[in-house]
C-alpha cells in the first residue's frame, strides 16, 4: 500500500482548477477522512464512495482513509469529486494501476453507477488547458465533454467497468451489471435548427421594426415603452432571430454557462443559437444577477450572454436589481462576491427593457382616459433610474395596432429577409473594427469614436448643440454615435452622414419626447 493519486477539477463560476487528489490508508480504526476544505455535499461522498464500491465488487479498505484535496486553499463542492476519490482510494489499496494523469469528473449512485453532473464542459476546458487531456465522465455527460478541442474523453456507465479497465481483478468486480440505457447522452446537436418567431407575425409597427433591425445590427440596448397589447413582448421575442448565429468560441462560451444552470445535467447540447432570457418581475437579485448560497451560481444576465434579456414590466421590478445590471451593462462581466468565494461570469448581453407609460397603462395621448395623476406617472417611470436608461442605446414609444394595421403583416418583411440585412451590417462593423479588437458598434469606446473614427464637426453639430444644452449627457452622446454608425452600416455608407445623426437622435429621444 501506499499513496494513490488521481485528478479532478474545482470550478470557480466559470474558471476551473486542476485539484490533485491524494488517498491514504492508515493502520487504524475505521475511519474515512475529507480534507482540503469540503462543502456538505463533498463531505457527504464518503457513504456515496463505500456503498458504491460495495456494489461493484471493490469494498474499501475497514481502516483510516485519508483523502487530501490539493490545494487545501481552495473550496471545493459538490458531489462531482466522488469518482476523483473513489479511484485513489482504490489506487492506495493495490485494487486498480496507477490512475495519474487521469482526470475523473462523476458522481456515483449506491449502486455503483457513475451519474452526470453540472459544469462539464467548462471543466473539460479547465482540464485540458491545464495539460490533461485524458478525461473520464459518465456515459451521459460524453457529449458535452467531447465539445472541447484535445481532449480524449471515455466514459462509463458503471464503477465496476471502469475499474476493470483500470486492472482491478475481474473475478471480484460485479461486471454483470448493466444499468438501464436512460443515462445515455444524446450527442452534440445544432439547437439553431429550432423554430424561432418571425418577424412578419407582427401587425404594423413600422417604427418600432426599424428600431429592432437597427438594434440586431449594432448590438444597442432598447425600450420599448407603449400600452398593453401593443406589441412589446412580440418585438422582444424576435429580436434573437434577427441576430447572427454563434461563432465557435462564443458557441463554447454560452454552452458552459448553460451547463453550470442545466436542470438536466444530461441534456446539454452546443448552443447556436443567441439565447433568450425572460425572467419573472417577481425575480429576486440573485436569480436575475446570480448568487445563492456557497459558491454564486450564474443568474438570467449571465445565461444571456452572447443573447438577449428580456425584463417585461421593467418598472415593476425592484430597483436594486435594475440598477445592479448597469456593471455589466458597461464591462460585459458580472463579478460576484460571497463569504464562500467569487465568482465571474460573463454577461455581454442586449437589454430589452418594456414598460407601460403609466400604472394603468393608458396615458398614450390617443384620447384614451387615463386614471393616473402626473405624480403617479413620473414615480412609475422613474422606477428605472437615469443612469441606467443613459446606458440604453434605443428608447422607442410603441404606440397602438389600429384596424388598418392588421392587414399589413402578411406584406411585412419576415425574419430572414431583415437576419440578411443585420449579418451584412455586422460584417461592415467587423470589417471596420477589427483592428480595434471589436466586432460591433455598441462595443466602441468614447476614445475611438473621437479619435480614429472622428466624424466632421458640420455632421455633429446637432449633436453637439445637444450636448451643450445638457440635453445629452457625455455617455448619451457617444451612444449615438454609436447607433449612427450602425445606421450607416446598415445603408452601406462608409460613414455617418447628418441625417444618421438625426436619426440615432430620434431614436433616443423618443420616449422622453412622448
Amino acid at each position: 500500500m501506499g499513496v494513490g493519486r488521481s485528478y479532478s477539477v474545482a470550478l470557480l463560476g466559470l474558471n476551473g482548477y486542476i485539484v490533485e487528489v491524494e488517498a491514504d490508508i492508515g493502520q487504524t480504526l475505521p475511519n474515512f477522512v475529507i480534507l482540503g476544505l469540503p462543502d456538505a455535499s463533498l463531505n457527504e461522498a464518503k457513504e456515496r464512495i463505500r456503498s458504491a464500491a460495495q456494489n461493484s465488487g471493490i469494498p474499501l479498505s475497514r481502516r483510516k482513509i485519508t483523502a487530501n484535496l490539493i490545494p487545501a486553499s481552495l473550496p471545493k463542492r459538490g458531489s462531482g469529486f466522488d469518482l476523483a476519490i473513489t479511484m485513489a482510494v482504490l489506487r492506495a489499496a493495490g485494487d486498480i494501476r496507477s490512475t495519474e494523469g487521469t482526470v475523473f469528473i462523476s458522481e456515483l449512485g449506491l449502486d455503483g453507477r457513475l451519474r452526470p453532473v453540472r459544469g462539464i464542459l467548462p471543466a473539460v476546458m479547465a482540464a485540458v488547458q491545464a495539460g490533461h487531456d485524458e478525461i473520464v465522465v459518465a456515459q451521459a455527460n460524453v457529449a458535452e465533454a467531447e465539445l472541447v478541442p484535445g481532449a480524449v474523453v471515455r466514459g462509463y456507465k458503471t464503477l465496476a467497468r471502469l475499474a476493470f479497465d483500470f486492472g482491478a481483478n475481474p473475478q471480484d468486480l460485479a461486471l454483470d451489471y448493466d444499468p438501464a440505457d436512460g443515462d445515455a447522452a444524446g450527442g452534440d446537436q445544432d439547437v439553431g435548427t429550432a423554430v424561432v418567431p418571425d418577424l412578419c407575425d407582427v401587425s404594423g409597427q413600422g417604427d418600432a421594426r426599424r428600431a429592432l433591425e437597427v438594434a440586431a445590427a449594432g448590438a444597442h440596448h432598447v425600450l420599448l415603452c407603449g400600452p398593453p397589447g401593443a406589441g412589446k413582448t412580440m418585438l422582444a421575442e424576435r429580436l434573437p432571430g434577427l441576430l447572427p448565429d454563434l461563432g465557435d468560441q462564443e458557441a463554447m462560451e454560452v454552452t458552459a454557462i448553460h451547463s453550470l444552470s442545466a436542470v438536466h445535467v444530461d441534456s446539454v447540447q452546443l448552443l447556436r443559437r443567441p439565447p433568450f432570457e425572460n425572467p419573472h418581475h417577481s425575480a429576486t437579485a440573485a436569480a436575475i444577477i446570480g448568487g445563492g448560497s456557497g459558491l454564486p451560481r450564474p443568474g438570467a444576465a449571465s445565461r444571456a450572454h452572447r443573447g438577449v434579456l428580456f425584463l417585461d414590466e421593467a418598472p415593476e421590478y425592484e430597483r436594486r436589481v435594475l440598477d445592479a445590471l448597469r456593471q455589466p451593462l458597461e464591462s460585459g462581466e458580472l463579478v460576484i462576491h460571497r463569504s464562500a468565494g467569487t465568482a465571474a461570469y460573463p454577461a455581454r448581453f442586449q437589454l430589452v427593457l418594456a414598460a407601460n407609460p403609466c400604472p394603468c397603462g393608458k396615458a398614450t395621448g390617443k384620447g384614451v382616459d387615463c386614471t393616473c395623476t402626473p405624480v403617479m406617472r413620473r414615480r412609475y417611470f422613474g422606477r428605472m433610474s437615469g443612469p441606467l436608461l443613459d446606458r440604453v442605446d434605443i428608447q422607442l414609444q410603441v404606440e397602438r395596432v389600429s384596424l388598418a394595421d392588421f392587414g399589413q403583416s402578411r406584406a411585412a418583411e419576415d425574419t430572414a429577409t431583415v437576419a440578411g440585412r443585420v449579418q451584412a451590417a455586422r460584417s461592415r462593423q467587423r470589417e471596420r473594427l477589427g483592428s480595434f479588437g471589436m466586432e460591433t458598434n455598441s462595443q466602441v469606446p468614447g476614445r475611438v469614436l473621437r479619435g480614429e473614427l472622428r466624424l466632421p464637426s458640420a455632421t455633429t453639430k446637432i449633436l453637439d448643440t445637444s450636448l451643450e444644452r445638457g440635453i445629452l449627457t457625455a455617455r448619451g452622446y457617444d451612444r449615438v454615435l454609436r447607433l449612427a454608425w450602425t445606421l450607416a452600416d446598415l445603408g452601406h455608407r462608409n460613414q455617418p452622414h447628418s441625417d444618421d445623426i438625426g436619426q440615432a437622435l430620434g431614436l433616443r429621444q423618443a420616449v422622453a419626447a412622448a
